[in-house]
Parts: structure tokens; sequence; C-alpha cells
């Protein structure tokens, strides 16, 4: 990997690790045990640290470390997480992506980053600056007389307690910017640093002396509890540049065999095994093994670490017990890698052309009549459908990944509102296409935005209305008839009906003979301009985005419903495809025509009968309105004597499309429409067939608008047709119609 593909997974990483934090930093107020959320924020930051660090990303290693000193202390509990200081947390992660951002290989700074940086910095050492002299070494009569620890003849330490810390810095280390001192002052903040001596063993005569080399070592008697590694990582920065071997606690030895005893049988090699107990590190370790491999006569590793000093030879000879018990075979790890997205719409586009061919290769093995091919052919559809299957597996992301930056969103919006907002969420581990996930983020964003605008009242008006203070705002997604259906809710004021409607007859949209139900009506705010906001706020009130809310839903084949309880709250419904590239769909005919109806929206196929002039049908006992497709889009030609009824579910409801011809399943390659034929209503793309020619998709959703608007009004003229029949004959003035639910 060279060096820009580098940067660029550091890029990645840095953004996801960010998110973690944001996340953490959101949930740790409410947490009764804020250990694992601290911890979690603190290996954030202190992974971003490391990383920028090997990229020479100086401004980001510079305000990291501060950040990360504030963290340690919190870690410490001598500074006390409070809700600015989380405020605060959250702006420094903003600012650490602003200058992930800005990396473009040269590390400069814009002047308002280098502001924000500054102002970020100065509010975090107000709070580190009551306990910037905790963190200091041991006095100078305590170096004086310290004494470093030696092993006695029978091999146990004379200092039974402590670590023992044995450094040499290296003289290129006051070049490359670094303080020697910072870094005992670091570890000092994981424990007690009980004696430490300075070596001036290096120092060269005055007339060869270099000022600015470092020629600075230190043994050091260090009590903590923490571990081989973490000591370890407090010199990372410099551990090219020095010699550092960390000796453990004699008395901790029983513990590391104790440890080893209870590994699972997982890896069996003894480096393994000795990094898995932590009586080494990874890199003691690895400079163990190149002094394996550049030794004349080899050693086992295991004696190297013991001559080296790395470990106890008690603590090897147990290490090597276990590898005996531990099988060879290791068990399989689940492993994932990183692919560019564009490799996997190139993968997708290549399936959707299988699909195609093998389709062609179908229909011609059914006119030749061969057997064995034809049998053939069958095999390979499987094998297709099984590639389709996975290559679409592979975009498939859950929708939690977005749910979760509405935290924030939430979080942010509510403090400059003044409100107390709760988000909730479920079915965060529904899945969908990557390509989906990615457009649908910006409307449901402005969604969520506009529930807590508008939807959640000030926490006055809810204790008037006798609410609880603390607003709700939930997320909820699921899976139903091969859609996902994503609800934004909230327990606000809910909509006013008359309001819209009298806004809607005043700009046009609508007259006030309309007969309207409520659904429709609170359509009516997506319509472009329109806002009944009493007053424009930063947020909203300018009628500008609910319409292009709607239209970028629309273009994802997707729709968009509202239900509303005045006084209890809105709800707003978005039904998206799973995938915009290949489907599982039901072709049907209509004279020369051929339509692809999406299978997971197909109910059952029922003989056509209706009455002459009907636009609905009973379907045992149930009113079924329907389309006739060939009077919708005004085909050519007569219809059969026998014709067919798809019936059609979406949104929980059901109705009719009337055919001439049953086609049968097949796999669908969409093929989006030209700008041309985009406003063209009730066809949502196109499709290849095996021969070459065009099938259309029909737009249920769509559709079933029309058929209940088409139906509604067939209703009504026939109903006022029976009344006024009924009338004349002296009858009963009730139709019998029935109404659809």
């Amino acid at each position: 990997m060279d060096l820009d593909q580098a940067l660029q997974t550091f890029v990645i990483e840095g953004r996801e690790l960010l998110d973690d934090m944001e996340a953490a930093l959101l949930r740790v107020a409410d947490e009764e045990d804020r250990t694992e959320s601290i911890n979690a924020i603190f290996r954030a930051a202190h992974t971003i640290k490391g990383s920028a660090g090997l990229f020479g990303l100086d401004a980001i290693v510079a305000f990291t470390h501060v950040v990360e000193s504030l963290l340690d202390e919190l870690r410490g509990g001598t500074v006390v997480l409070s809700a600015p200081l989380i405020e605060l947390l959250l702006a420094c992660g903003d600012h650490i992506r602003a200058l992930i951002d800005n990396i473009d290989g040269q590390d400069t700074l814009t002047s308002a980053l280098e502001q924000t940086g500054a102002e970020l910095t100065a509010g975090l050492q107000r709070y580190l600056a009551p306990h910037a002299g905790e963190a200091s070494a041991e006095p100078a009569e305590a170096v004086a007389h310290a004494a470093v620890a030696t092993d006695t003849a029978d091999g146990e330490s004379g200092a039974a307690d402590h670590w023992h810390i044995s450094l040499r810095f290296g003289e290129s280390v006051l070049k490359n910017g670094m303080d020697p001192l910072s870094f005992i002052r670091y570890l000092s903040t994981l424990g007690t640093i009980e004696r430490i001596v300075t070596m001036p063993d290096a120092v060269p005569l005055l007339e060869q002396l270099d000022a600015e080399a470092c020629y600075l070592g230190f043994e050091i008697a260090f009590l903590s509890n923490a571990d081989k590694a973490t000591i370890e990582n407090v010199f990372e920065f410099v551990l090219d540049d020095c010699a550092i071997r960390v000796l453990p606690p004699r008395s901790r030895i029983a513990e590391y065999i104790a440890l080893i005893n209870q590994l699972p049988e997982e890896p069996g090699r003894l480096g393994d095994i000795l990094i898995r107990c932590g009586s080494v590190t990874a890199r003691e370790l690895e400079s163990a093994l190149q002094t394996q491999k550049m030794s004349e006569a080899p050693q086992p590793i295991g004696s190297i670490l013991v001559e080296q000093g790395r470990v106890a030879p008690q603590v090897v000879e147990v290490a090597l017990a276990k590898q005996k018990q531990t099988k060879d075979s290791k068990a399989q790890e689940n492993q994932s890698i990183r692919v560019d997205a564009e490799k996997l719409d190139r993968l997708i586009n290549l399936v959707g052309e299988l699909i195609i061919a093998a389709a062609g290769a179908n229909l011609l093995a059914r006119r030749t009549q061969n057997l064995a091919l034809q049998e053939s052919n069958s095999i390979l559809s499987s094998l297709v459908e099984e590639v389709r299957d996975s290559a679409l597996q592979l975009r498939m992301v859950k929708i939690g990944g977005t749910f979760t930056r509405f935290k924030r969103v939430v979080h942010d919006v509510a403090h400059e509102l003044g409100k107390d907002i709760e988000l909730r969420t479920n079915g965060e581990d529904t899945e969908l296409d990557k390509t989906v996930v990615e457009k649908i983020g910006d409307p449901l964003m402005h969604l969520v935005r506009n529930a807590i605008d508008h939807g959640i009242e000030s926490p006055e008006a809810r204790a008037e209305r006798g609410k609880p203070a603390q607003g709700t705002v939930t997320l909820n997604a699921y899976h139903d008839s091969g859609s996902i259906v994503i609800e934004v809710s909230d327990d606000g004021g809910g909509l006013k009906r008359d309001k819209i409607l009298s806004k809607a007859i005043e700009r046009g949209l609508v007259t006030a003979e309309e007969n309207l139900s409520d659904a429709e009506i609170y359509g009516l705010i997506f319509e472009p301009g329109f806002s009944t906001a009493e007053q424009i706020t930063n947020l909203s009130g300018r009628g500008v985005g609910m319409d292009v809310v709607k239209r970028n839903i629309t273009a994802l084949r997707g729709s968009v419903e509202i239900d509303s309880e005045y006084g209890h709250g809105t709800t707003v419904t978005v039904r998206l495809p799973l995938t915009l590239a290949i489907i599982n769909g039901f072709q049907v005919g209509v004279g020369k025509s051929v339509f692809v109806i999406p299978l997971d929206m197909v109910d059952e196929c029922v003989k056509f009968s209706a009455e002459a002039n009907h636009d609905y049908t009973d379907l045992r006992g149930e009113v079924l309105p329907f389309i006739r497709l060939r009077e919708l889009f005004e085909l050519p030609g007569d219809p059969p004597q026998r014709q067919n009824i798809v019936v059609v579910k979406h949104a929980g409801m059901k109705f009719g499309l009337v055919v001439d011809t049953l086609m049968g399943e097949a796999q669908t390659v969409i093929k989006p429409l030209s700008k041309m034929f985009t406003q063209v209503k009730g066809i949502s793309g196109s499709s290849i067939l095996g021969s070459g020619d065009v099938a259309l998709i029909l737009d249920v959703p769509v559709l079933m608008q029309q058929a209940q608007s088409t139906s509604s009004a067939s209703r009504q003229r026939h109903e006022g047709q029976a009344y006024t029949a009924s009338v004349l004959s002296g009858g009963p003035q009730a139709s019998s119609y029935p109404t659809l639910s």
C-alpha cells in the first residue's frame, strides 16, 4: 500500500472513530456507570493521535494530545464530567473532523481552523489548569536518593510490587520535536513513579557534545495496575528512537501463569500466547524474532525473550505447556475487507447484464425444444440467481449508522431551541441498499429537524397540556412487502388540519368545494413553498424543504405519507425499495406490451369479473378497486375475452391491475428512464427482456393512488344514480354500495 492509500485509510478510519466518540459522548450523560464510555472516548482520541503522528499531521497530533490529556484526567476522576464539558468535547470532535477533512498533503490550516483550534484549546486548558502540577515527576530529593532494584541470586526482585522500566532515549529525539520529560510526566498519570535514576553514561565529552542531541536515560521503578502494553504505549512516538525494556513485577508471575492456563485454545504459537497474557508486547516479540532471524545458530523464541529480560522463565515454561495442549488448527475468524463503492457498482452492472443474457439463453432454449439444453439453462439460471443475491447482499448496509447521525442533530438543535428532546430509535439492524442509505440521509435529516422545530412544543407549552417536559422523536425502520418503511414520529402538538386547508385554499392549491381526506390535506405540506409557520427561524418556516423531501424520495421510487393527531403528535412514513438495481418481477402482457410488477407487491391473480363501467369488483366479499392498464396507457387493440386481475398490495391496502396475459416471474434488471419520460405517471423504470425488447416497470404506489381516486369517483357516480332512482321509485333513501376501508 502506498502512502496516499494509507492516508486515505487513515481518513476513513478517523471519521469512523469520531463517529464512535460522538455516540459515546451523547450517551454518557445518561449512564450510571460511565467508565466504559469514557474509556471508549479516550481510545478513539488516542488512536487518532497515534495514527496522525505516523503521517506527520502535526496539527491533528497537537490538538488531539490536549483532548487526550483532558480525557485521561476524566478517566482518573480528577475532572468531573458535566454538560458543558460534553458540549466542549463534542465541539473538539467536530474540530478534529474538520482537521481530517482539511488534509491535502501540505498540512496547511485555514485561519478559521486555527482560530477554532485556539479557542477550543483554551477551553480544554481551563479544565486542565487546576491539575497541571499533579502530573509532574517525582521531587528532586526523591530522585537524588533513588535506587534501582536489582535481581537477587535466586531470581526474585528486591522490590516485588513494581514495574521496572529501563529507558534510553535516542540522540535524534529532541531533533524530532519530542520532549523526553513529557513522556515521564505522562507515565506518572498511569501510576506512581516510586524511584527514578537519571543515567548519564551516554553523555560524551564536552568537545564532542551536540547541543541538539539527547543523551538521557532513566531507570524507573513504577507502581501501577496498568498492563505492559499500556505502559509501552506511553512511549509509542519514540519507540523507534529509543531502547526500552519493561520488566513486570515479580509478584505478578503467578498472575501471568493463571492467565495462560485460562486462555482458550486459539493461537498455538508461543509468541501469541505470551502476548495474550500480557507478559510481552508485540514490539518486544518482533524484536526477539529479528534477533532469532539474524543469529547464526537459531534459538527458541522463548529462550531469546528470557535472555533479553523480556519475560520470566517460569512464564515461558507454562506457555510452552499450554502450547502442547493447543490444537494446531486455528479457528476460522470472521474477516472483513474494504471495497471501493465503484467496484461494487461495476459488479452489480455485470450481474445485471448476466441476468439479461441468461434470459435470452432461456428463451432460445425453449424455442429449440431441446430438453438437455433447457435443463442446462435451468441450472444456469439458478446459479445466476444465487450470484445476484450474493452481489446485492454486498451492497446491503444497516440503517443504524444513519440513525446514529441524528442523535447529534437532535442534541444540537434541541439545545439551540431551548427544548429537552430525546431521540429513540428502533430497527437499527434493518438492511437496505447502500445507494438508498446514502440518498435518504438528507430527506430524513430534514424530517427530523422539522419534527424538533415545529413538532415538539416548548417545555412551557408541554407543561400546560399536561405532557412531560421532555419531548420524544422516534425513528423506526422495518421491512414490509419488499420495501423498507422508515417512520419519523414525534409526540408534539400535531398538525392543524383546518389551518393547512385554509392556507391551501388561499394559495389556490385546492378549492373550498373539494372533499379531501385527512391524508390528502396533510399531503399538501409537500407542495412547493407551502408553510404554515408563524415565524421564520434558522431551521424552517420559509416553505423550502418539504417539497424537496418528497421529490428526493420519489426519485428513489419511494413514497411519503403523513398521519397526525392534533395535540398528540405526527408520524411521517417513508416507503423505499430495498434495492435500486435488481428485483424479482412478475411480468404481465397487455396487447404487445410487457409490464413488470415488483413480485413482493403481488398478492394473487384472479379472473377478471366486474360489471360494465365499474372500476371496482367484489373479491371474496371485499371491495377491490382496479385500473385497466390498456385504458391507462391508451394501448391499441381490443381486450381478449378472458382478462386477469393482478391483486397488488401496498401500504396495507390492495387494488387490482387488469391485464391480458400473465407471463410469470422473472429476474428484473432496473434501468432508469431518460429525462424525457421521468414525468410519466405510473412508470418507475424499464428493463430489458431476453428477446431484447423493453418492458416498463410499474410504479405501484402511484397506481394505487389513482385506483383509489377513480374508484371513489365511480362509486360516488353510481351511488348518486342509485339514490335518484330510489327516490323516484319511493324506495329506501340510502345507498347499498360499500365503502373502501
